[in-house]
């Protein structure tokens, strides 16, 4: 059991709600930012507890920011907590946040689950996670489930959207896809169950190099 699975099990405060499979996940990625003055973002507040588990997580020198759309969060506010209220699918609410916040180094999407909300905190907010940060977008189960917009290989869902970005990460290798910001920008994309984790981090070209002598000849390398 990992420090952040200790600090759900002993919780006593606030509800937190989370798929137990995502604490070896989360722990694999984030642990790397404890104890560092971060920025954390989680859409969706709820009962406040999950704020204070990433709180006790990341230690005093990170701040942890919160978005809902329940004005009643508000009451969970406290040293290094601030909750912003509004909707994950106004734009102009987000680019405030982001204002607001500056740099965002983890930002956990686990807000409404919808597609146009999932798709919308994409499109405003990975701009704003810093150059080595993480993007986690939770419970992408919902994009086979009707009732949250979802259906299987239906255009709109946000798992049909981020296959998206697997063309865009080898950009380098396409004329057709061609290099994005993304592509410059997004070290690796994982896929688990119900989450997807982008980790960002400044690539340019790739370079390949050979070493070594040719020792087999009258045969075309066609390894590229």
């Amino acid at each position: 059991m990992n420090d952040l699975e200790k600090i759900f099990y002993n919780n006593t405060g606030g509800r937190i709600s989370k798929w137990i499979h995502y604490f070896e996940i989360y722990d694999r990625y984030l642990s790397e930012f404890r104890h560092k003055p971060v920025n954390v973002l989680e859409i969706g507040v709820a009962n406040g507890g999950s704020l204070k588990m990433w709180k006790k997580y990341f230690g005093d020198n990170a701040k942890i920011y919160g978005v809902d759309v329940n004005k009643d969060c508000k009451r969970f506010e406290e040293l290094n907590v601030e909750i912003f209220i509004g909707s994950q699918t106004d734009r102009k609410f987000l680019n405030k946040v982001k204002d607001k916040i500056g740099i965002i180094d983890i930002l956990i999407d686990d807000g409404g689950h919808t597609m146009n909300q999932q798709i919308t905190t994409f499109e405003v907010l990975f701009e704003a996670i810093s150059e080595n940060g993480i993007y986690i977008c939770e419970d992408l189960h919902t994009s086979y489930w009707k009732r949250f917009g979802g259906g299987h290989k239906k255009d709109d869902t946000f798992i049909e959207y981020s296959k998206n970005f697997i063309d865009s990460l080898h950009g380098y290798h396409s004329k057709e896809v061609g290099v994005s910001e993304f592509t410059k920008s997004v070290k690796a994309i994982h896929y688990y169950d119900s989450m997807i984790v982008i980790e960002k981090a400044k690539r340019d070209k790739p370079l390949k190099k050979q070493v070594g002598k040719k020792l087999i000849h009258g045969f075309k390398n066609i390894v590229p």
